[in-house]
């Protein structure tokens, strides 16, 4: 018989039948060549149809146990904790990966057998983060661990693993909060773990997003005036986001999270897109136009520069420094020129007859307008139940 591939159980057996027949073959002899090829073959097909399979984690452990002489006591400073190795043991708790890491560095288990993944291995702990630190139960509540089935204390527990298969996507850093180049506009201190929670959540939606590739230099005051006038028109934040991914340019709406007073963010994708992401935190039409104009600013000025990859900005805020200021200051004027603005001297003789007059003239939504007078008076009385009125957030509801 020819060696050759064994593909099913019949040329298995012919085949170990051929290595009994040539058991006796003499060192350095063709046959002990064709034994050697058999042996090989044969050992081939077994681990592809025949594997050995790894023994569970739990009987590496107590096989340990009984080579050390350790008893249940001894594996707390690995597990935590004398209920936990308890529930270990029984099954009933699995292994965090610091679990695993203590048990792989102390006791020798291999990493293959504590992750059930031949050849595995254990991912490096990242420096730095104190996994807790997220805002995990929001982060549940709000169901963007989807493939997490598990209550508070254990996601708590396993905070790294899960986060780190959530994050995973975005590549190695998308956790590191220290690692980004980002800049935030806050009149307090903001929860840089729910910042980067909320960065990392916006992000995964853009990636769901099948866009052209963006072009360095598209956003313009003309691209910015093109995008303006569409809200003259009733779904004018709808056609917004669609004219935006005609461009490359992803977009996303999400609630802010506790503590980031955050109104929107531009924000740099690892493959180089830009990212215009907002909150609606005002549920207002004058202040999503004024948001995505002013994060547009920050792609079109500030990411060739490759300065910063995220800017996050709380719009409340008057005191801003001279990146934030020329943003406001570029966002202003591709809504409203400065020289038309001017003209129309709106805020002499603030009317809402006068302010519907000047948008219908400007092809502009007369919110945008009446919000900017409100503005640049001070006086948010001007106006207020018809710029309370003028809602954004039900379009992008579900």
């Amino acid at each position: 018989m020819i060696p050759k591939i064994i593909k099913n159980e019949i040329e298995y057996d012919a085949a170990l039948e051929q290595l009994d027949l040539l058991m006796d073959a003499a060192a350095g002899s063709a046959d002990a060549e064709t034994l050697e090829l058999w042996a090989t073959l044969i050992e081939l097909y077994e681990q592809e149809i025949h594997p050995i399979e790894l023994p569970s984690a739990v009987d590496a452990i107590r096989f340990r146990m009984d080579q050390a002489g350790l008893k249940q006591q001894d594996l707390v400073p690995y597990l935590g904790s004398r209920s936990k190795v308890s529930e270990v043991l029984s099954g009933k708790r699995p292994l965090s990966l610091a679990m695993m890491r203590k048990l792989h560095t102390d006791l020798g288990i291999p990493a293959e057998v504590l992750l059930q993944e031949p050849e595995a291995k254990l991912p490096a702990p990242l420096e730095g983060i104190d996994w807790n630190h997220f805002p995990l139960k929001t982060m549940l509540n709000r169901g963007w661990l989807s493939d997490v089935d598990k209550g508070l204390p254990v996601v708590k527990e396993r905070a790294e693993e899960y986060l780190s298969r959530w994050a995973a996507p975005l590549g190695d850093y998308a956790l590191q909060p220290a690692l980004l180049r980002q800049q935030v506009r806050s009149g307090g201190k903001s929860d840089g773990y729910a910042l980067t929670a909320w960065k990392i959540r916006v992000s995964l939606q853009a990636l769901e997003q099948d866009l052209p590739v963006y072009q360095a230099g598209t956003i313009t005051q003309d691209f910015i005036g093109d995008l303006v006038r569409l809200s003259y028109l009733d779904n004018g934040p709808l056609l917004a986001r669609e004219f935006l991914h005609k461009h490359g340019i992803h977009f996303a709406v999400e609630e802010h999270l506790p503590h980031t007073h955050l109104d929107g963010a531009a924000i740099k994708m690892p493959n180089g897109a830009p990212l215009v992401a907002l909150t609606l935190r005002h549920d207002r039409l004058d202040n999503f136009w004024f948001t995505l104009c002013h994060e547009l600013a920050h792609i079109s000025l500030h990411f060739d520069s490759g300065d910063c990859d995220a800017f996050f900005d709380d719009l409340d805020q008057a005191e801003v420094n001279s990146v934030e200021g020329e943003a406001d200051k570029w966002a202003g004027e591709a809504l409203i020129p400065s020289d038309a603005w001017k003209a129309a001297d709106l805020c002499r003789q603030p009317t809402l007859e006068r302010v519907r007059s000047f948008a219908a003239a400007m092809r502009v939504n007369p919110v945008i307008p009446a919000g900017r007078v409100r503005r640049e008076t001070g006086n948010y009385r001007l106006f207020g139940r018809f710029v309370a009125g003028q809602k954004v957030r039900y379009f992008f509801e579900g």
